[in-house]
């Protein structure tokens, strides 16, 4: 992995008005390096803003106050060098699996030059054979597979996953994370994950980022240093989630945060 920082995350705080207009402060003061290649994982309570950070990385949306800076750049609007994989995937259904993954193609103009990828994306996901289906036809699993793809054939300096993985069984969800890490593994796309499933970010990640309840700030950055393939039932594995359901515990101040395990 690069020790190189991708992108940089700066003094950043967000406010926001809730639905009967009061003022309700999502995000405080973040400051994170991100390192290109890695994989990172942003766990903490609902509300902690977790989400919210993701979106401002996307440039779904604008910080209060403070910077974020891919490469060098400042972030101010959505672009696909910046994937980003919702929860539910996002497919439209009205286009076939293949048309779905050639949207982001089309979407930048270059498909004429580059359809070729589409066939090698499906490869990459396990799916050659569903190219005509809709995703009414398919698991939800397979779904987030073609989000991911969508996504990755625009080769992004980084890949954001909002909970792809929260709404799968535990079978389906273990066999994504692995097709994940295989991916991530193949090109070195810088993947930042947000989760609720401490085994989930222990399993995929070079770091997780422990956030607090709302005002969101980070409580602690954790080096996973567990070497990969990783086994969930290992004795050491099992000791740093314990660690970190601790951790979070104490991050929440007396707060029962959300996670599977």
């Amino acid at each position: 992995m690069s020790l190189e920082n991708l992108i940089e995350i700066a003094a950043v705080s967000r406010t926001y008005l809730d639905a009967n207009e009061n003022t309700v402060e999502a995000l405080k003061g973040i400051s994170l390096s991100i390192k290109k290649g890695e994989f990172l994982s942003i766990i903490g309570p609902s509300g902690c803003g977790k989400t919210t950070l993701l979106r401002l990385i996307a440039g779904l949306d604008a910080p209060e106050s403070g910077k974020i800076t891919l490469e060098g750049e400042t972030i101010t609007a959505p672009d696909p060098h910046r994937g980003y994989v919702f929860q539910q995937g996002s497919l439209f259904p009205w286009l076939t699996v293949e048309k779905n993954i050639a949207a982001g193609l089309k979407a930048r103009g270059v498909y004429q030059k580059e359809k070729g990828e589409v066939a090698k994306y499906l490869a990459l996901i396990g799916l050659e054979g569903f190219e005509k289906a809709y995703p009414h036809q398919i698991s939800g699993g397979m779904a987030q597979r073609v989000a991911i793809a969508r996504s990755l054939i625009n080769r992004p300096a980084a890949l954001l996953l909002d909970e792809p993985m929260g709404a799968l069984d535990s079978f389906t969800r273990a066999d994504l994370q692995d097709k994940l890490l295989e991916l991530w593994q193949r090109d070195q796309t810088t993947m930042i994950l947000v989760t609720h499933d401490v085994d989930e970010a222990v399993y995929l990640s070079d770091r997780i980022v422990i956030m607090t309840p709302r005002p969101g700030t980070i409580s602690e950055i954790l080096d996973i240093r567990l070497p990969r393939p990783r086994h969930r039932n290992g004795a050491e594995f099992t000791a740093l989630r314990s660690s970190i359901l601790e951790k979070l515990h104490l991050a929440s101040a007396g707060l029962q945060p959300e996670y599977a395990i």
